[in-house]
């Protein structure tokens, strides 16, 4: 059956015991009710409920390759989510209106929603990010519509892809190798990734099919800056933190030979949020005028999901995914 009837079901929700005098207690309730609201109206499950059978009816199997299995895990993953998302919300709603016992973990729940914390179960299914719940929330409907446009082809992958909203960005990596191992006859072990850095900042019409591996978009340089007027690494500008790095080539290539190190290339290393650590994702070869010995002890690296910087882009997002 349907789980929620969208438009309409939140606007009359009114906690049971709230009235003209409610104090904290009702302001906050009224707070779970507008985000409620906000969840349905905006991550919309008769948009975003990705239906895996219809996606595979749509690939042969001469057409569902690496990155297809790539984009499908991904659509797994957020119906899980938003599954979860939804049905505590929903038994947060039968609890107001009586239908339902208000049990501790809905409790737990509508505190995290107050704190503008991301809920304990959420985070269990959802992705790994630092962002409090209201960006959390965009964050996530962001990466249901980067799935939703490719859905609709599912034999192409995005012009480019927002590697930054992909909660398995290795799965895609893996894809990339795979495709280049398969090509070569190259054993998959032997192969790496490796990054170009393109002049366009976003996207521009005439940026051409990728022919070799693929365009990714998303990451900020943390501890330096991306100077894209000569392609390199330089150092960070008086109060910004972050600096955008353009569209990535990533594409597979051979391990190098042993002993070979280029003073011009540091090996940067890539995390899915600033709490670097085990968000580790890979390697990615950045230009430099300096030693990168330089960047080693500055901690330079790339992040993928930084909240408020990674969002400068959503107004491209339609046509970078065309």
């Amino acid at each position: 059956s349907t789980l929620f009837p969208y438009t309409t079901l939140f606007r009359s929700i009114q906690p049971k015991d709230a009235g003209a005098g409610d104090g904290a207690g009702g302001g906050a309730n009224d707070k779970v009710v507008e985000f409620m609201q906000r969840v349905f109206e905006e991550v919309n499950i008769e948009s975003f409920k990705f239906m895996m059978d219809d996606i595979a009816s749509k690939l042969g199997e001469d057409t569902r390759g690496p990155f297809q299995n790539s984009f499908m895990q991904e659509c797994e993953y957020m119906n899980q989510l938003i599954f979860y998302m939804v049905s505590s919300l929903r038994d947060i709603e039968l609890a107001f209106k009586g239908e339902l016992t208000m049990t501790e973990g809905m409790e737990r729940t509508m505190d995290d929603i107050n704190l503008n914390k991301v809920p304990a179960l959420w985070t269990k299914y959802g992705f790994t990010s630092t962002r409090g719940l209201n960006s959390w929330l965009t964050n996530t409907k962001h990466r249901c519509e980067q799935l939703s446009v490719w859905k609709e082809d599912p034999v192409k992958i995005p012009h480019v892809t927002f590697i930054n909203r992909l909660k398995n960005p290795n799965s895609f990596l893996t894809a990339i190798k795979q495709v280049y191992a398969r090509e070569k006859q190259q054993e998959l072990n032997k192969l790496i990734i490796v990054t170009d850095v393109l002049k366009r900042l976003y996207w521009e019409p005439e940026l051409t099919p990728c022919k070799d591996g693929a365009y990714v978009f998303g990451c900020q340089v943390e501890g330096a800056r991306w100077e894209a007027s000569v392609g390199q690494l330089d150092e960070s500008l008086p109060k910004k933190l972050y600096s955008v790095v353009p569209v990535i080539n990533c594409r597979s290539a051979p391990l190098p030979a042993e002993g070979k190190e280029d003073k011009t290339v540091y090996q940067c290393p890539v995390y899915m949020t600033t709490s670097r650590g085990a968000t580790f994702v890979f390697y990615a070869q950045l230009k430099t005028k300096h030693n990168p010995a330089k960047w080693v002890l500055a901690g330079a690296a790339l992040i993928l999901d930084v909240e408020g910087v990674s969002d400068r882009s959503e107004e491209h997002t339609s046509e970078l995914q065309s």
